[in-house]
């Protein structure tokens, strides 16, 4: 009985430790979400600059085919793919401040690696030898940018109560909403001031200065010696689990839709509506902005239905299957005349496509406990650079051998094949029928 009290003794012992590291943290867990959301925005005004500046200026200068610009936006989805497993693994390691610390230098140095291609026109060198350059910068970009939400969703995981987690990834998400709202006027302003080389330039920068911020304010990672000491899971474990296929699936199908509203849309409107950069500085931001309401929006949602004891599955149901439906409203933009009624319909489709994925990043604390976490994330991520690689591909081929109507049918419905897929294939959710207590 003593070497049980002792036992007990030891037990409470760390778990004050874990709780004094844990309450450090939390005193401050909305200032490290802000950090997160900041990130976000940064990342995602250097995501809209390629397809900025590309439509604007490189591509009719390197007289690329939809085909071949498809190949360079697809090289940013092989290199997440590739990244995904090991960033994933590194978080779980290291967590996410020294994880996300590691991996935003690194993304900092491969956007700034964009700017050479303006360089290399400059010094008449080979365009396809500077495609190659813009498609080996997108894949190392890609390795690093993967960490973005393995990180984010780590942090929100060790951080916030399970009933304000789908909120918490909603708004961090939301950032890349914010950061493609923000990129069109603020690549105006960079292309016309000071050239191209500058709209990759001044994330890159962004990126670098982040990376001591978030040392700063991140002081200490809660319970990362308890998460360290869980017995290693592996690759074969996780893929062997139905849960890991469902995200996986989810993540395939959902992910590359946002994709293209950020990677075709400056070339939709410049090619199909004939714009002009001013044009698109003016008004393309519109879109983006309803989509960072979506996000947020279905964070706040899930939470309203839990406090209310709606079971976590029933939640994420009825909130994912509604916005994928809303999704399908993207099949009407190539039949629109003028300018206002594509807007307002593409900033429906973003809105409801940024609802539900915030419900599907959520998923993954639905499905996996915090050890894993980070790798489920990584998983997930691999499949969204699967499909992230393939959609600009076939998207390149259909722009360039049809038009744009096929892609946007397919963009309308792959958010319902997803959402069918979660709930399909994730057996797990069938044990979350029962009403939340304090739900995630």
């Amino acid at each position: 009985m003593q070497g049980v009290g002792v036992l007990q003794a030891d037990e409470i012992g760390q778990a004050e430790n874990h709780a004094s590291e844990h309450h450090s943290a939390k005193r401050n867990p909305w200032l490290i979400l802000c950090l997160l959301f900041l990130l976000t925005v940064i990342m995602f005004i250097a995501r809209q600059a390629l397809p900025i500046v590309m439509a604007f200026d490189l591509r009719k200068r390197l007289d690329l085919s939809p085909a071949a610009y498809g190949f360079i936006v697809s090289a940013l989805g092989l290199g997440m793919m590739t990244g995904e497993f090991p960033v994933g693994l590194l978080m779980d390691r290291l967590g996410a401040r020294k994880g996300l610390s590691i991996a935003i230098g690194w993304w900092s140095a491969a956007t700034a690696s964009l700017a050479l291609a303006a360089v290399g026109l400059q010094l008449a060198i080979s365009h396809w030898w500077i495609s190659v350059q813009l498609g080996i910068s997108q894949f190392w970009k890609g390795t690093g940018e993967c960490g973005a939400y393995s990180g984010g969703v780590k942090t929100v995981n060790r951080l916030f109560e399970k009933k304000d987690r789908t909120l918490a990834i909603g708004i961090f998400n939301g950032g890349s909403v914010i950061g493609a709202t923000l990129a069109p006027p603020t690549m105006f302003f960079l292309m016309q001031r000071y050239g191209s080389s500058s709209g990759f330039l001044v994330p890159a920068l962004a990126g670098f200065l982040w990376v001591p911020l978030w040392w700063l304010v991140f002081r200490r990672e809660p319970n990362i010696t308890a998460v360290a000491a869980t017995p290693r899971i592996d690759l074969g474990q996780m893929l062997s689990e139905s849960s890991s296929w469902a995200v996986m699936l989810c993540r395939f199908f959902i992910g590359p839709v946002m994709q293209f509203y950020w990677y075709w849309m400056p070339l939709y409107f410049n090619d199909a509506r004939h714009w002009s950069l001013k044009e698109f500085g003016f008004l393309g931001w519109i879109p983006y902005l309803m989509g960072d309401v979506g996000g947020i929006a279905g964070g706040w949602a899930a939470g309203v239905l839990l406090r209310r004891r709606v079971s976590v599955r029933n939640t994420r149901r009825l909130l994912m299957y509604g916005s994928a439906l809303v999704c399908v409203s993207a099949l009407a933009v190539p039949y629109m005349k003028g300018i206002t009624a594509p807007i307002i319909v593409i900033s429906i489709a973003i809105t409801a496509d940024n609802f539900l994925s915030a419900h599907m990043f959520a998923a993954v604390t639905d499905l996996f406990p915090d050890e894993q976490v980070g790798r489920a994330t990584g998983l997930m991520g691999i499949a969204g650079g699967l499909s992230g690689m393939l959609f600009p591909l076939i998207t390149g081929w259909l722009v360039g051998r049809f038009s744009y109507t096929p892609v946007f049918l397919l963009v309308g419905f792959m958010p319902l094949a997803g959402t069918v897929a979660l709930f399909g294939v994730g057996r797990k959710y069938r044990q979350l029928d029962q009403p939340a207590t304090a739900a995630a």
